[in-house]
């Protein structure tokens, strides 16, 4: 089992693969489980590399079985939402989550 280290630098290769580039990750630096997703994402000349974790929906039916039986017998009750903001124009932009286990 592979373990990966911790803020090093290592060189590495970049090269063409079809019609992308790929980036070479050194054996040092593989987890001891490889996600099959990641995101990349470029700024200010340099590459960041995140896994993306995918959500398991194991024990969800569990979960939902917690709730007891009339938990939503009645429906929901309306939401008054005529005051409410609608313009998210004012927010400021975040970097898309990334989702952990």
């Amino acid at each position: 089992m592979r373990t990966a280290l911790k803020s090093t630098v290592l060189p590495t290769r970049i090269f063409k693969s079809g019609n992308s580039l790929s980036v070479r990750i050194p054996k040092e630096m593989v987890p001891a489980e490889v996600p099959e997703d990641a995101e990349i994402k470029y700024s200010g000349g340099v590459w960041t590399i995140r896994p993306i974790y995918k959500r398991k929906l194991t024990g969800l039916a569990e979960k939902f079985g917690a709730f007891s039986p009339g938990l939503m017998s009645h429906g929901r009750e309306p939401q008054d939402q005529d005051d409410y903001d609608w313009d998210l124009a004012g927010l400021p932009k975040q970097d898309k989550p990334v989702h952990k286990v």
